[in-house]
């Protein structure tokens, strides 16, 4: 199948006015199709598919709820708004209460039904946090670091987990970062550390902080923390839940002049309630309230316990708060990709590459989801 006459974010990550094939599931030809026989795209542009590392859940379905059929929701879900491939985040719970929702998506990944969103690894958020800084986390739950048990779920997930978070000021978390950092890359979060904290955990192989700025110590011109730690490491890897919400619009700009798109991931932080009327919903075992594209802890109504925004949604905003479109792009595709290590398989369109791709409108709204070539939506 070929496809031209098209604006394509090429693997430059600019975009260019041509065409490309798709092969087998597969790009080929990318920006060297000129037929004039293929399908006409009538000048829309086309990025790859985008790529959620950090992701509860949606349409009232949470992935730590261990539920085959809701986690098949969350894909569809997904894949229809533009998220192609994904890594559901768990919460802070009981080990036995996460072996289940990891053996869950060990199945779907196997299984890999069509029309949803690819499940590309598993984000461990949780339980090894500051009890200062857990946020929405259940503090019932919170422990010291424990690489054991990361090891039994691991093994529960069958070598799923790709981010593995921990507050690197705990007891323990130096020697359990050195150990899981072998494994799959570990990340700074929920966490009082300061700037010396920080880069001790760095040093050790924390590569990747959890939602920038949100639920960390402030940056400060005398005490930079974790974020200052972070930007100044430039094996690091960040976090950004771009909603206006978590994150002022300046301070957006200010962390892409900082990190450079490269090293941002967008991210929406969805909780099941994402897609869902305003309301009272779940969120392991605590009230959450949903006002709009926001949610808060009921009983603790300051606390912000994430978004019901999905990732696509993410993305506009990004745009209207003046983040170029190729940046945007980037963020919300490659560098997930490399966050996740499978960047030799999605994150940009390049030959060889899975075909998962979107066609914007001028607006840059969404108009198809192609997912291995095969288009799943049309609006």
């Amino acid at each position: 199948m070929v496809f031209e006459n098209a604006m394509v974010l090429g693997p430059d990550f600019r975009f260019h006015k041509g065409g490309f094939s798709v092969e087998n599931g597969h790009f080929s030809r990318v920006l060297a199709v000129n037929s004039g026989e293929g399908i006409d795209l009538g000048g829309a542009y086309v990025v790859p598919g985008f790529i959620d590392v950090h992701n509860h859940g949606n349409s009232g379905k949470d992935f730590s709820d261990g539920d085959d059929a809701g986690l098949r929701t969350i894909a569809r879900y997904l894949a229809k708004n533009g998220i192609t491939s994904f890594a559901p985040a768990s919460l802070t719970l009981p080990e036995e209460h996460l072996r289940v929702a990891y053996e869950s998506a060990a199945r779907f990944a196997e299984e890999a039904p069509a029309g949803c969103a690819v499940l590309r690894g598993i984000h461990m958020e949780g339980p090894f946090f500051s009890d200062k800084k857990k946020g929405a986390q259940n503090g019932a739950y919170l422990q010291n670091p424990d690489d054991q048990m990361f090891l039994r779920l691991n093994a529960a997930a069958r070598g799923l987990i790709k981010i593995a978070d921990v507050a690197p000021e705990l007891p323990g978390a130096i020697e359990y970062i050195e150990n899981v950092s072998k494994i799959c890359r570990v990340s700074i979060a929920h966490t009082d550390a300061n700037y010396e904290q920080a880069k001790a955990a760095i040093q050790a192989g924390a590569s990747y902080v959890t939602h920038l700025y949100n639920a960390m110590p402030p940056f400060l011109h005398r005490a930079p923390g974790v974020v200052g730690a972070a930007a100044e490491s430039p094996s690091v890897l960040a976090e950004l839940i771009c909603d206006g919400e978590h994150v002022h619009e300046s301070v957006v700009r200010a962390t892409l002049a900082m990190f450079g798109a490269d090293r941002l991931c967008l991210v929406s932080d969805a909780l099941s309630c994402c897609g869902m009327p305003c309301g009272e919903y779940m969120l392991g075992g605590q009230k959450i309230v949903l006002d709009g594209t926001v949610a808060r802890l009921a009983d603790a109504p300051d606390t912000l316990a994430g978004s019901a925004n999905n990732l696509f949604g993410i993305f506009r905003l990004a745009l209207s708060f003046g983040i170029p479109a190729e940046d945007a792009v980037r963020m919300a595709s490659e560098t997930p990709a490399r966050a996740l290590e499978v960047e030799g398989e999605v994150g940009s369109i390049d030959n060889g590459k899975r075909a998962d791709f979107l066609v914007l409108n001028a607006d840059y709204s969404l108009n198809r989801v192609f997912l291995a070539g095969s288009e799943i939506v049309k609006n």
